[in-house]
């Protein structure tokens, strides 16, 4: 028999990071030693604290049932107490907090909510590719904000058609961002929530990063500004954060009917997060936070490694104030695709090519800072051999 797929299959580019793996395989088959900086999978362990406390609630029958669709009251009560002490932020566990299968499937599932075939929304380009796929699912359009280094990497919403923003009916922003490692500031996001009043958009904030600063820098929350919550909501995680990315824990918060749209997909799609898992959050949440000023010095030590290589062969890639990515500008005269497969086939380095995170990402490569110092170390005098 033959089956055909859906349109929205058929439509779909190849997802850049599984393609990356399949290159990455082809290499270790060829008994390459691969130096993989291209996908953002933390290397560091989860905290034991953590892993301690999913033990023990794994071992409790009354976890083995269905959860609840929104999530425990506990792990949103402690997602709530967190956001005030970190961000100054109120919110109500009951309302304005939903618990999420890891933030990837929020962003997702959002569209689902609000987007009718034909709506439109605004994302920036570069960016991680779930916000353009989710809008498509949902039978939606897309206008992409390019990212540009001369803004800072920030959106022009004035250079934004007015007719476009009238359309729209989603913004996603992502600071600080994946792959550019850029931040934003207060009057970027009060420029956002006076946007979003302007022309009745719901703002989606990624905000999957704001735990993994150097330097002493403290990314701040957009709902921090006066009036964000009324114009959107927040995404965040526990996957970078704590490392706990195959845990699949995160959540959404801010404004209230947004997240009743979004809850109302996923309890149509999802049973959801473990019970267990959201108990072990609530340990990671809500104890010392040291282990993660550790893994940002860990972190750090490995940005300043990798810039200082870099520099010396050449490469002038600015230094992240947060984010484990460094978006390294490519040798004259290459694009992003030549220079990633250069590294690859020359060096035996994973990167992945700027263009595949859209079109206006051409001229970088990002490279995660997901393995060892030492191993940093190593790709740094593999690059010095390679001619470009």
């Amino acid at each position: 028999m033959a089956f055909e797929f859906a349109d929205r299959v058929k439509n779909l580019p190849p997802y850049l990071f599984k393609e990356i793996d399949r290159l990455k395989a082809e290499l270790i088959a060829r008994g390459v030693d691969v130096i993989n900086l291209g996908v953002g999978d933390p290397d560091l362990p989860t905290p034991k604290h953590i892993i301690e406390r999913l033990k023990e609630a794994a071992e409790d029958p009354a976890n083995h049932q269905y959860p609840s669709y929104s999530g425990m009251n506990d792990f949103k009560g402690a997602v709530a107490r967190w956001y005030k002490r970190r961000f100054g932020v109120d919110l109500d566990p009951a309302s304005e907090v939903i618990t999420l299968i890891g933030s990837k499937e929020g962003i997702a599932h959002l569209p689902l909510a609000f987007i009718n075939p034909g709506d439109l929304a605004l994302i920036p380009s570069p960016a991680y590719p779930v916000y353009g796929v989710a809008v498509m699912f949902a039978g939606g359009n897309t206008h992409e904000i390019p990212l540009l280094k001369e803004n800072g990497f920030l959106p022009d919403l004035d250079a934004i058609p007015a007719d476009v923003a009238k359309r729209a009916k989603l913004l996603f922003i992502n600071y600080p961002n994946n792959p550019t490692g850029a931040t934003a500031e207060a009057d970027f996001f009060q420029k956002v929530v006076a946007f979003a009043r302007e022309y009745d958009v719901i703002v989606c904030h990624d905000a999957a990063y704001t735990e993994m600063a150097f330097d002493g820098y403290r990314p701040m929350s957009f709902l921090e500004v006066p009036g964000a919550k009324e114009v959107g909501i927040e995404f965040h995680s526990l996957s970078k954060t704590c490392n706990m990315t195959g845990w699949r824990l995160g959540f959404a918060v801010g404004h209230a009917k947004v997240l009743e749209g979004l809850g109302q997909i996923k309890s149509n799609v999802d049973s959801g997060a473990f019970n267990a898992v959201q108990l072990a959050g609530i340990t990671a949440l809500e104890s010392d936070q040291t282990c993660v000023k550790e893994m940002q010095a860990i972190y750090q030590e490995r940005r300043d490694v990798l810039i200082r290589g870099l520099r010396e062969v050449g490469l002038h890639a600015e230094p992240p104030k947060a984010t484990f990515y460094v978006w390294c500008p490519t040798p004259q005269g290459m694009t992003s695709a030549q220079f990633t497969s250069l590294l690859l086939k020359e060096a035996g380095i994973v990167t992945t090519p700027g263009s595949g995170f859209g079109a206006p990402g051409e001229g970088y490569v990002r490279m995660a800072l997901t393995v060892s110092k030492e191993r940093i170390q190593e790709a740094v005098e593999r690059i010095r051999k390679v001619s470009f």
